[in-house]
């Protein structure tokens, strides 16, 4: 993928961000703190699409109707709180081997899984006291 100064500005603000943005949302904190970057919400789309077809960040679809985008391409697992909506990542070795014991169990082949975890976030329960 050849250099373009947009898609640092894009993949930059990804990983300063890690609570795993839409597209949407991470054209919003990149309007915020680059008002004159000039990027338009297609060329975010544009990029995130292209950048996670490449394997440079991940995908997370079924979440929520929109994809969120992740720069941690490490095995791993997701949080999402169900009351400001954020994700987090969960190591992976809190359940190393749900994959193959899944597979050894069932017989099924595993290409490619998300496991996403749903509660409510520290913070938010915290703010809830």
């Amino acid at each position: 993928m050849n250099y373009s100064r947009q898609r640092e500005i894009i993949i930059d603000t990804l990983k300063r961000n890690a609570v795993h943005p839409t597209a949407e949302k991470l054209f919003e904190i990149i309007k915020e703190e680059q008002p004159d970057s000039n990027i338009g919400i297609a060329t975010v789309y544009r990029n995130l699409n292209k950048m996670a077809n490449l394997g440079t960040i991940k995908r997370i679809s079924g979440i929520e109707e929109a994809e969120h985008f992740d720069h941690n391409t490490h095995t791993h697992y997701h949080f999402m709180c169900e009351k400001c909506h954020k994700i987090y990542d969960i190591d992976a070795e809190i359940a190393p081997n749900i994959i193959k014991n899944t597979q050894e169990t069932t017989g099924f082949i595993i290409n490619n899984y998300d496991i996403v975890l749903h509660g409510i976030c520290s913070e938010c329960q915290a703010n809830q006291n």
